[in-house]
This record gives structure tokens, C-alpha cells and sequence, in this order.
């Protein structure tokens, strides 16, 4: 298994360490945690692709488990958002549809011998729901801190301000995701037309 295979199934492992300290608010500085945690998964993303691009490392392997690392880290995410009341399960379901749609049709078209790769839009996609994951995790963790007393916050005052624009930055990244979806399925529309 090369370098980028590598760094793709650390970031697949990575995720279970995210969920703990995301769902455990008993630990202090969870977020943070969290956050980190999250933030070296996704560099993971941006470092395996070009390590493989420069050092011509392209696998079978990795243009399979590249995007599929992306969506576990994306989804537990998302998830987790959810259980904590950060978001609402409309967010996630659209962005889960989308995900299961590109893929069955990624599987239809390998099983043609064709590959179907990423396009600017599904990066602009991941860019997307990564930056909205990091931004809600650095709120929540200034919310933290001040209910921590480590810094001077009108916690109360803030919490649905904080909620409304975590909650528009993955509204954005739900629109990215549903845009990218339907340019997937436009553009690659003859694996669905002929499927048997």
C-alpha cells in the first residue's frame, strides 16, 4: 500500500477518535479536540491526492477509497451534528442522497469498465461541508470557552447566532452537494440509461 492509500485509510481511522470527543461533553475542550482531530482528517484529504498526482501514485484502490473516506468523515460528522441538536436531519438526508446516488452510479459505471472521477464541483462539495464541519466546531468551541469561564461571553446571547450561521454554512454546503449531484448524473446520464 502506497503513501496516499495510506494517509486515505487514516483518515477513515480517524473518524471513530472525532465521534468520541465530539460526544463527550464531560471532557474539557471536547471541541477543540474534535476540531483537530476533524481538521488533520481533511488535510489528510488535500495531502494523499497530491502526493498521487505528483509522484504518479494513482491507484485503483485510492480512486475508490479517496471519495468513500471523504463521505464516512463528512457523514459522522453530520451525524453527530444532528444527535447534538446542532442541525436538523434534512441537512444530512440531502447530503446522504446525494452521496448514494453518485455512488450507485460510480458502481454502474465500473462495472463497465468505466471510472468516474471527481469533478471541480464535487470538490467545491467536500471543500464545502469540510469548511462548514470546522466552522461549527470552532463556535461551538468559543461557546465552550466562555461557558468555561476561560473567556468573557454572553454564551446565551450568542448560542442562536452561532446556530444560525453554522446552520447556513451547511445549508450552502447542501446546495453545493445537490448542484454537484445533478452535473454527476447529467454527465455521466448513459451508465443510468443503460443499466440493466
Amino acid at each position: 500500500m502506497n503513501l496516499p492509500n495510506k494517509l486515505t485509510v487514516l483518515r477513515i481511522l480517524l473518524v471513530p477518535f472525532y465521534i468520541f470527543f465530539l460526544l463527550m461533553p464531560m471532557i474539557p475542550h471536547h471541541y477543540l479536540i474534535a476540531l483537530l482531530i476533524f481538521g488533520a482528517a481533511s488535510y489528510t484529504d488535500h495531502l494523499d491526492g497530491k502526493i498521487a498526482r505528483k509522484y504518479n501514485m494513482i491507484t485503483d484502490f485510492g480512486k475508490f477509497a479517496d471519495p468513500l473516506a471523504d463521505k464516512i468523515m463528512i457523514l459522522a460528522a453530520l451525524a453527530c451534528f444532528v444527535q447534538l441538536g446542532l442541525t436538523n436531519a434534512v441537512v444530512l438526508t440531502v447530503i446522504v442522497a446525494r452521496e448514494f446516488m453518485v455512488t450507485a452510479m460510480r458502481l454502474v459505471a465500473s462495472s463497465k469498465g468505466k471510472v468516474v472521477a471527481a469533478n471541480n464541483w464535487g470538490k467545491a462539495k467536500t471543500i464545502s461541508q469540510i469548511a462548514a464541519v470546522l466552522l461549527i466546531l470552532l463556535l461551538q468551541y468559543i461557546l465552550e470557552l466562555g461557558t468555561l469561564g476561560a473567556i468573557r461571553l454572553d454564551v446565551g446571547g450568542l448560542t442562536p447566532v452561532f446556530g444560525i450561521i453554522g446552520e447556513a454554512a451547511l445549508w450552502i454546503s447542501a446546495l453545493l452537494t445537490i448542484i454537484s449531484g445533478v452535473i454527476y448524473i447529467v454527465q455521466n446520464f448513459e451508465f443510468i440509461r443503460n443499466a440493466k
